[in-house]
């Protein structure tokens, strides 16, 4: 297909504004399924990724096409949040436009602002969508002010100011321009009864892409793909020439040429596959095998090319965290893969896909150091490992420090905290604690919004603690500010531990006896060893007791021998949970089923 009947689009939004919702509803419209197949029943169609369908959040960047009339609109859904930049900066140079979804009763958020700076930075052509109007606390026309402000803020040049902007209802597959007041102060959208609007708007709006057919061929690697029949899929745009099925390409890093190999196969998106073709020209988004060596950020070049296409942008990581080979004593007993050997090669692996993580060096063989972007960036990598059958433990996040003119700097965040207006007393305490410094507070319709700037390694853990606390009603947004010198230590209560002395299965007797001195992490009939963590005490110190010790059994009977044991149930902690309550000297164990708090030093006596 000739490039100007391509469109190259990326969406972009906050977390769960529907932007992966309106992608089904352009998927189904523009017929890419027949009417039997069961993508027209299914929802969130481009989230395959179990953690995806779990968290409500993509994570993953994906291609798509639909076709619109004589056009090729090449859909990519990008992830919303700051942990996953990796995946946006480096997917949003695939794209030309892109369309900025806002929620209409949310409005911008510290994410809206955080992809669309990296939209306008790329020079993509802008249009504009305010979701969800179909909501009875909608402000559609104060978002829509609150985006013309970011915009003047954010602009790079005067023609990102012109944009046309659209409302709609996602969840019904419905955009228009003009909309009217219901009863209930939600808004009915008038002029449309589909998604043909915004169809039409992508065509007529967004330019075609830029390049010369005429000119060698030259494709930027801005994705990887792997399956067990084809192999490694290298995937990107076009950026100049065309390509046939066949040809021999050199692979360009850094202006030097790094390998040559001829396309085994090449591929076009279609609806949520891909299509076997035998050529594709400039603009088209394509996918080839053969280049088992070209990795994210290489060109791959017709043999007269001898420049590499612009390095892809990419953000330092802020966090780290280091995996340790499992020593515990019941390793093996639910994994697959255990050894050191194992886990830095799938670490090595996960490294060529995931360019927002680096793998660094560590004083022993048995230690892999992880840095990323976050707690979320790093705590998916750790649930998607355990879900691969990885048995492997993790100590305790930490952020990454720079030195600066001879300063120590450390990362800070901007915090966007939603929360009910009863629980303000809440989250003042726990910022306080955290030596977060206020920055704004307003009234929204359901609560409270209020902003504060805080050092990342003071935030470590405030997602979930103010979820707890509120009963899952406050919403964390995050929003990096880069490095700043460093801050003051948080203030706090060291949490303390109940460790299991002895190994075994735990009896309802020994924890009945734990609970009367803090709470439990475990069930009767768990199998625990020396040095795990079985519960938290009460106090800020530790202290280890026999779990496994049933009811002393005597031939003498009391009135009360058959009295039941009352227990409370144990605390199920999750993942991210368990790691913001790690010290120096504690470990997380994960395997396939089970996470297990435990000191790092098993050979003490507990």
């Amino acid at each position: 297909m000739h490039q100007n009947s391509i469109r190259n689009v990326a969406i972009i939004a906050h977390v769960d504004h529907g932007k992966t919702t309106l992608v089904d509803g352009l998927l189904k419209q523009s017929n890419t399924f027949a009417a039997h197949e069961k993508e027209m029943e299914q929802t969130t169609i481009l989230d395959s990724n179990d953690l995806e369908r779990e968290r409500g959040v993509t994570i993953l960047a994906k291609n798509t096409a639909v076709s619109w009339h004589d056009y090729s609109i090449n859909i990519i859904d990008t992830p919303g949040h700051a942990d996953f930049s990796g995946e946006v900066e480096r997917v949003l140079t695939m794209a030309d436009g892109c369309i900025l979804l806002v929620d209409a009763a949310e409005g911008v958020l510290s994410q809206t602002r955080f992809v669309l700076q990296l939209a306008l930075q790329c020079g993509l052509k802008p249009i504009v969508i305010i979701n969800k109007v179909d909501r009875k606390d909608q402000r559609a026309h104060e978002v829509e002010q609150e985006i013309s402000d970011l915009f003047l803020d954010l602009a790079t040049t005067s023609e990102q100011l012109d944009f046309p902007v659209l409302y709609a209802i996602g969840v019904s597959g419905i955009a228009g321009f003009q909309t009217e007041v219901a009863s209930d102060h939600s808004l009915t959208i008038t002029d449309s009864t589909d998604l043909s609007p915004l169809f039409e708007t992508i065509v007529r709006t967004l330019p075609a892409p830029d390049g010369d057919e005429r000119k060698p061929f030259q494709m930027q690697v801005t994705t990887l793909d792997y399956d067990t029949y084809k192999g490694r899929y290298s995937i990107g745009k076009i950026a100049d020439g065309v390509v046939k099925k066949g040809d021999k390409l050199h692979i360009l890093r850094k202006d030097t040429v790094v390998g040559a190999k001829t396309i085994d196969h090449l591929f076009v998106y279609q609806g949520l596959g891909r299509v076997e073709v035998p050529s594709a020209s400039t603009g088209s988004i394509i996918a080839v095998t053969g280049f088992s060596d070209a990795t994210i950020g290489d060109t791959l070049a017709h043999p007269d090319v001898t420049t590499s296409l612009p390095t892809l942008p990419i953000s330092e990581p802020t966090m780290k965290i280091q995996f340790w080979v499992s020593d515990s004593p019941l390793v093996g007993k639910d994994g697959q893969f255990t050894t050191a050997r194992q886990l830095l090669s799938r670490l090595q692996t996960e490294l060529e896909t995931n360019v927002g993580l680096k793998l660094g060096s560590s004083e022993s063989s048995e230690q892999m150091v992880v840095s990323g972007r976050g707690e979320l960036h790093l705590g998916i990598l750790i649930e998607t490992m355990r879900r691969e059958g990885y048995e492997f433990s993790v100590s305790k996040p930490e952020v990454v420090y720079k030195t600066i003119d001879g300063v120590q700097h450390e990362p800070w965040e901007k915090l966007t905290i939603d929360i009910p207006e009863t629980a303000m007393g809440t989250l003042s305490t726990a910022m306080g604690e955290r030596k977060a410094q206020f920055a704004d507070m307003k009234h929204t319709r359901s609560g409270m919004r209020c902003e504060y700037v805080i050092s990342t390694k003071n935030a470590i853990g405030l997602r979930s603690e103010l979820q707890t606390k509120t009963s899952g009603m406050a919403v964390v947004h995050t929003q990096s500010l880069g490095y700043q010198p460093m801050g003051e230590e948080r203030l706090g209560i060291p949490t303390g531990f109940i460790i299991a002395s002895q190994a075994g299965a735990a009896k309802a007797y020994g924890l009945q006896r734990v609970q009367e001195r803090g709470e439990t992490f475990i069930a009767p009939g768990d199998q625990v060893y020396k040095g795990m963590i079985v519960g938290r005490t009460n106090k800020s110190t530790d202290m280890s007791m026999n779990v496994v010790k049933g009811k002393q059994l005597t031939n003498m009977r009391a009135a009360s021998a058959d009295a039941t044991v009352v227990m409370a149930p144990p605390t199920h902690l999750s993942l991210e949970q368990m790691l913001t309550m790690l010290t120096d000297e504690e470990l997380l164990e994960v395997t396939p089923r089970f996470l297990r708090l435990r000191k790092k030093d098993l050979a003490r006596s507990w």
